[in-house]
């Protein structure tokens, strides 16, 4: 999802700086855009690589022609892995977004979490599977703290929601994140796969080091609020918070030491609880905002309606961020690897995404105003029966691809181009459109609380895939595939019978 931003704040403080400009716009826009394009390089580099890792080594690795000096697992069980990953990165931008507020301030939220994914893929460079985990959730940890603090910080370079400018920054700031998005499948990618893949991991820790360093040189542009905390939590109450959000840690550490000890212990002791705390905290979050008695009877009822577009997106996260696991898997495998006569590492295929949004968001920024002069817009909820009838289609044809690749041919990449292809389509339909749904359904009180909300529907996506793969529902098969598509047209339908009620 290289085109998500997390939403920003209002601007407080304005810009800082010498009076120069980057396009126009605030100096600090520069340090913020390279930023995060240095980190979605790193995310998306280790992305590309990640389950491929997973099953090098083991059967499916071999079949797919990966070399060894993975972790040999299945493929049902590296996507769920990957799926439960990514859940986290998105669930814990809620207590990194939190940090920002109450503890650090944006600003040094950024700089820790920029160090702690340096740190997380630098871990991942060493061998075996205890610098692995490790490695991988130091950089979701960091992940949700940078993701959560640096959109809040382009929204402090302007002078308010009605400074012209505005627009145009997140703009400029959503081009620095698929650029790195893009770039990095090609450098960190080919590296990894072809070279070695602990090489590629020291790469990524190496994108993001560079990011980190250019923010910190470029730290006096920044508007003087990305240094405050906004609502500090009162010192007294420090310890309290403190000991409340790390109680688990040692109920953890002895459960986990018991079942290690007593030789149990597989991947599932950690897949499944994560993956159920991923399901559970959406739903938590929705239902207690949903229950407040505070708010007013028309609030609670457009939280109701909200809900359906909550759910719509978490089916169509759910099948779109298998593109790195699913869909990577097909491609390495099943796929001629060549085109035009150029032979190329499968890893290169995860630039499919980056590139077609960059290519067609300027022509859905235009297309929804056109439609709109002329009273033809269609409506949120129908753009997103589009959006997953989109992705559902998308899977059909990879049943397809898939039925021409059994018995162990291997069909044309330009299989998975239009897959990908597809995919942007529904993403430019679903992602911007629930970003503006969301700032317009949620209650006042929830105004900024719900834009996280909105990002948690990833969170449950995911988590479902995992709960798929947990079952031992294998998505390179078929069966799941067939289903997930079924899933998504059959969603995608009840949305479009039932726009007239939430429109």
């Amino acid at each position: 999802m290289a085109s998500t931003v997390m939403g920003d704040a209002p601007g407080q403080g304005g810009p800082a700086g010498d009076g120069k400009t980057f396009f126009g716009h605030p100096r600090g826009l520069a340090t913020l855009f390279m930023t995060e394009l240095w980190e979605r390089f790193s995310y998306y580099g280790m992305r590309a690589l990640l389950v491929y890792y997973l099953i090098s080594g083991g059967p499916d690795g071999d079949e797919a022609g990966l070399r060894a000096g993975g972790l040999a697992m299945s493929t049902a069980a590296a996507s769920s892995l990957y799926a439960v990953y990514l859940a986290m990165v998105y669930l814990l931008a809620l207590p990194g977004g939190w940090f920002g507020d109450r503890v650090w301030g944006p600003r040094k939220a950024v700089v820790i979490g920029s160090c702690v994914i340096t740190a997380g893929h630098l871990t991942l460079a060493l061998p075996g599977a205890p610098a692995f985990f490790t490695g991988l959730t130091l950089v979701a940890l960091g992940s949700g703290l940078l993701k959560a603090n640096i959109s809040t910080m382009v929204g402090y370079l302007y002078t308010g929601p009605r400074d012209p400018r505005r627009d145009g920054g997140f703009t400029l700031f959503y081009v620095g994140i698929n650029l790195g998005a893009f770039g990095a499948p090609f450098v960190i990618g080919t590296v990894g796969e072809t070279v070695s893949w602990h090489a590629g991991f020291a790469l990524a820790g190496v994108g993001m080091a560079l990011g980190a360093a250019q923010f910190l040189a470029g730290t006096k542009h920044l508007a003087p609020a990305s240094d405050v905390v906004p609502s500090p939590v009162p010192r007294q109450e420090r310890a309290r918070c403190l000991l409340v959000g790390l109680a688990w840690l040692p109920v953890a550490a002895v459960f986990y030491g018991v079942v290690v000890a007593t030789g149990i212990f597989s991947l599932n002791w950690l897949l499944v609880p994560i993956t159920i705390l991923g399901l559970i905290a959406p739903t938590v979050v929705l239902v207690r905002v949903r229950r407040n008695k505070d708010l007013t009877p028309a609030e609670q009822a457009r939280m109701t309606r909200y809900i359906w577009f909550f759910v719509a997106a978490a089916v169509f996260w759910m099948i779109y961020d298998q593109g790195g696991s699913t869909l990577a898997v097909f491609g390495k495998g099943s796929t001629t690897g060549e085109s035009f006569g150029v032979d190329f590492p499968a890893a290169w295929f995860q630039s499919l995404n980056p590139l077609f949004v960059m290519a067609l968001a300027p022509l859905f920024s235009w297309l929804w105003p056109w439609l709109a002069r002329r009273d033809r817009e269609p409506g949120p909820m129908t753009k997103f029966a589009v959006a997953l009838l989109l992705i559902g289609g998308s899977f059909a044809v990879l049943t397809v691809s898939m039925a021409l690749a059994a018995g162990g041919a291997r069909v044309s990449p330009m299989w998975l181009v239009s897959i990908y292809l597809v995919q942007a389509v529904g993403e430019l339909c679903l992602s911007p459109v629930g970003l503006s749904v969301t700032t317009k359904l949620a209650p006042a009180r929830y105004g900024s609380q719900m834009l996280g909300v909105w990002f948690l529907a990833v969170t449950a996506g995911n988590c479902c895939t995992s709960l798929l793969g947990i079952a031992g529902i294998g998505l390179d098969g078929t069966g799941g595939v067939v289903a997930e598509a079924a899933l998504a047209t059959a969603v995608g339908l009840a949305l479009f019978a039932g726009r007239g009620r939430v429109r």
